[in-house]
């Protein structure tokens, strides 16, 4: 993403509290006017999330994305801009009804217009919802006539935004292009922003595709291998980094070739079909057995799919390739060992 030509047009913020144990919600009646400094620092600091998201979201609706609240905010702001401030208060309606659980806590909605935003290639207009919660404390120390004084103040950090959403005016009939910050994965209290207010499913993407079955795949081998078979941990390092390498090498998965270059065993591949079907059903997925492969899908994921060996406290072992170099055993003490093989010391 680069947002060096995007501009804040236009800015509201609203109080959103609990409904069940802080029924407040305070309006904003009108739009807040920033000068241009602090619109710079706001522009530049509410868009930061954004600039290494690929996984992009639409709107949804059981039965019409008319009946989807936000969207349909949405499209009225992008159809007529003057009514963005009513729609801002809609929205942060639409949020304290969504605000029921014990676990959420009162914070700012902030309901920002954008123009000239770019993500993954296409520039258009957005509307950023924003929500803050957690309030940090520093110091501010002033300089008077050569006097230093010091005060203690509580104030907002949005480089940590908890929720955050990009509504671009792109693809409006299929539910515009809506990209998430990462704060919903990292908060089980989070899920109601993605869920209950926003309404909002995975774009089926390349980006989605690979993203997902790399992360079935880690489950895979990290859980169900260890219930079906006595996996040693080389093995398991084995296999995650296999699949891997299959995705950075290749620009198109295709199940059955992944099965045989990666796993190559037919009992293991035996249980990972089953463990697909079951994955895929509890996680409401549709997984093609044939996609384009994302290179960005595949760095995000390579950097959870660990490759190290730890030893008690004493040693961690990196294991990049050539299990075959590598042997395990136990010497007549009863000490577990391994003993690894190679060509050159650097």
């Amino acid at each position: 993403m680069n947002n060096s030509t995007a501009e804040l047009k236009q800015i509201a913020i609203h109080l959103v509290g609990n409904k069940t144990t802080d029924p407040g919600l305070v309006l904003s009646p009108e739009m807040m006017v920033l000068d241009e400094e602090l619109n710079f620092q706001l522009k530049t600091h509410l868009l930061k999330p954004f600039d290494k998201i690929f996984a992009g979201f639409h709107f949804a609706h059981e039965s019409s994305l008319q009946y989807n609240e936000v969207y349909n905010y949405a499209q009225q702001v992008f159809d007529k801009p003057a009514v963005f401030h009513e729609m801002s208060q809609r929205m942060a309606k639409h949020l304290f009804e969504c605000s029921a659980h014990p676990k959420i806590k009162t914070g700012e909605f902030y309901v920002v217009y954008f123009t000239d935003v770019t993500m993954n290639g296409q520039t258009s207009d957005a509307i950023g919802l924003f929500k803050t919660e957690t309030k940090n404390g520093f110091f501010e120390v002033d300089l008077t006539n050569k006097h230093f004084s010091i005060r203690y103040k509580e104030g907002v950090d949005l480089s940590k935004v908890e929720k955050g959403c990009l509504i671009l005016n792109n693809r409006a009939e299929e539910g515009y292009e809506v990209y998430l910050s990462d704060g919903w994965q990292k908060n089980n209290d989070a899920q109601y922003w993605r869920d209950a207010f926003l309404s909002v499913t995975p774009i089926q993407n390349a980006f989605h595709q690979t993203n997902q079955f790399l992360t079935l795949t880690k489950s895979f081998v990290t859980k169900q291998l260890d219930q079906e078979y006595e996996l040693t941990k080389p093995d398991q390092i084995d296999l995650l980094n296999r699949s891997v390498a299959y995705f950075k090498t290749n620009d198109t998965f295709e199940k059955d070739q992944f099965e045989k270059t990666v796993l190559q065993d037919e009992g293991l591949i035996t249980s990972f079909r089953s463990f697909n079907t079951n994955y895929t059903q509890e996680n409401e997925l549709t997984l093609p057995e044939q996609f384009p492969i994302s290179s960005p899908a595949v760095k995000r994921q390579e950097r959870v799919f660990k490759s190290v060996l730890k030893l008690d406290k004493n040693f961690h072992i990196y294991i990049h390739g050539r299990r075959d170099w590598i042997e395990q055993g136990t010497d007549p003490n009863g000490r577990k060992f391994y003993k690894i093989y190679y060509e050159q010391e650097s």
